[in-house]
């Protein structure tokens, strides 16, 4: 079964528990408990709710140990172990550790086998006389197909069909939030990826050229090539920085600033810049890079090939519980189709480098209905929309350290 497929999975059972949760609660505010099954079935729940995080973390030690108490608890058995995939025992809860041999031993078939194993009572010798123990059950722990650790349960209750299927079941769902740590971990080197695969296509003839002109300005005006010397370390700081993949509208505005000192100095007056920003916006969180291509693209290809140059906008508004953000220039435009075929591929070396990309990353982050909208043809310049959430589950900023304290706050009109 493919990710999607698991996710799919994955999601049906998170989305099952949710709608009992729901109904369970609702009732619970409308009146106690009303019979046994009802304190069941909402305990189960909570004690699943408990496990979730560590095994969100993946499979290791840490994870497993805090993990371990609440799934004893779901089994009410004597006790429980996790493996990992090469039968390491990585957890322990409860009594009877003198059978870890006996879970050791299984584990190591279930991970050869990728099938359940029991051992019972008579295949058990520990030597005591009193022992309880009247079962050891191992399971598979399998994400994307793979067995990746066990799962074992130590019961005093005979190897019963029941014991069985209930131990497979637990190991069913700790395997399902392992899936969705596989699943968190991969978008989040997919996004990483994407990011650097963006910083490959920022533009080396704005290097170049940034360059060039800071070494022009030496001779004739000192101080200013020391200023574009300091804005060109600023902006390259920022674009190559690795905390994280998102970052606030007001750190995306002091980039493009930057960008844009060093473009104006090299362009002069046939680059005309204006910023239209309502404050209250600044805060809103986005993707990485993810307005820095559209200005460039802007200036690069929409206002270099115009004789007598052009303006640039920027303008974020805020529009309820979402931020509507634009670039837009009134250079030489571009075809439409050109243009489409070019976004559909987010790594494209075209001539509108970073949009697909940009796109991908925004629809991956806030859903299918905040990608770009491009407005262009040829002559009628270009305008690139997106619409953010003001606030969206899981996506949050890392601010990196701002070697440059003079620049606290984006420029907010020009």
């Amino acid at each position: 079964m493919n990710q999607l497929g698991h996710l799919a999975m994955v999601g049906a059972v998170v989305l099952a528990v949710v709608i009992a949760a729901g109904l369970i609660l609702r009732r619970r505010r409308r009146q106690p408990f009303g019979s046994d099954a009802d304190r069941a079935t909402y305990t189960a729940l909570h004690t699943m709710a408990q496990a979730s995080p560590p095994l969100r973390d993946r499979l290791s030690a840490a994870s497993a140990t805090a993990a371990a108490p609440h799934l004893r608890a779901l089994l009410n058995c004597s006790a429980v172990a996790l493996t990992n995939e090469e039968s390491v025992m990585l957890a322990w809860d409860g009594e009877a550790q003198h059978h870890a041999e006996w879970v050791a031993e299984a584990a190591l078939e279930v991970l050869s086998t990728g099938r359940q194993q029991v051992r019972s009572q008579r295949e058990m010798d520990c030597g005591r006389a009193d022992c309880p123990i009247r079962a050891v059950v191992v399971c598979p722990l399998e994400v994307d197909g793979g067995v990746v650790g066990t799962f074992g349960v130590v019961s005093q209750r005979p190897a019963a069909a029941g014991v069985m299927k209930a131990a497979a079941e637990v190991a069913r769902y700790v395997s399902s939030q392992l899936e969705l740590a596989e699943l968190d971990e991969s978008r989040s080197r997919l996004a990483h990826a994407e990011v650097r695969a963006l910083r490959a296509q920022i533009s080396p003839h704005f290097i170049y050229n940034a360059l060039t002109t800071i070494s022009s300005t030496v001779r004739t005006d000192p101080e200013e090539a020391r200023e574009l010397l300091m804005e060109f370390a600023e902006f390259t700081r920022y674009s190559f920085r690795s905390a994280g993949e998102f970052t606030t509208l007001a750190e995306e505005l002091n980039n493009i600033d930057r960008y844009l000192i060093l473009e104006k100095a090299r362009y002069g007056e046939r680059l005309q810049v204006r910023l239209q920003i309502a404050p209250e916006v600044l805060p809103v969180v986005l993707p990485f890079l993810a307005l820095q291509p559209l200005v460039e693209n802007a200036v690069r290809h929409g206002l270099a090939g115009k004789p007598g140059g052009g303006t640039v906008s920027v303008v974020a508004e805020d529009a309820g519980s979402d931020c509507l953000i634009s670039v837009e220039d009134d250079g030489i435009g571009m075809d439409p189709d050109r243009l489409r075929d070019e976004m559909t591929d987010s790594h494209v070396t075209g001539a509108h480098v970073g949009l697909g990309n940009v796109h991908d990353r925004l629809r991956g982050a806030f859903g299918e209905e905040c990608g770009l909208v491009v407005e262009t043809g040829p002559g009628m310049g270009t305008k690139v929309s997106m619409r953010v959430p003001k606030f969206s589950r899981g996506v949050r900023a890392i601010a990196p350290p701002t070697p440059n304290a003079s620049r606290t706050q984006p420029p907010v009109s020009a």
